[in-house]
């Protein structure tokens, strides 16, 4: 009877314990856009993702220019066919090289915050848009990580 009532003491010891911790939780919290905007090697790759882009749109243009110049309808039916398996090879490299860009980013600033969150001695890092009310903004050390 005295271990049972000793164990019930224990584990109401620990529940309480256990929630005086989870009242003391920080959270920490960060605008992801500002982030991106500010991380300069984000900036870069929107640039690198931007030219591909460039590139297809001026391929494009060249051969809508090539088909007007094409005379029966087998060349421009062949040619239709080439330049469509093209621009479809091209288009998939450019949505590889996005997504590949982007976690490598995500990664980057995820690596970042985790080092905040260790420092800051936090439970957690959010998004700013998920927080109503509370926690602290480490967006600016989270930036000065990824510089």
């Amino acid at each position: 009877m005295k271990n049972l009532k000793l164990l019930a003491l224990l584990m109401t010891t620990g529940i309480a314990l256990s929630g005086i911790n989870a009242a003391n939780a920080e959270v920490g919290y960060i605008d992801y856009q500002r982030v991106l905007e500010s991380y300069p090697a984000a900036q870069s790759a929107v640039k690198e993702i931007d030219a591909k882009t460039l590139e297809i749109q001026q391929y494009m243009l060249e051969q809508e220019k090539q088909y007007k110049n094409l005379s029966t309808p087998l060349q421009k039916q062949n040619f239709e066919t080439q330049a469509a398996n093209t621009l479809k090879s091209k288009q998939e490299a450019l949505m590889k090289l996005q997504r590949d860009k982007e976690a490598q980013i995500l990664s980057q600033i995820q690596t970042a915050a985790k080092a905040v969150m260790v420092a800051q001695h936090l439970d957690a890092i959010l998004s700013d848009q998920v927080v109503f009310v509370g926690g602290v903004d480490v967006t600016d050390q989270v930036i000065s990580k990824l510089k």
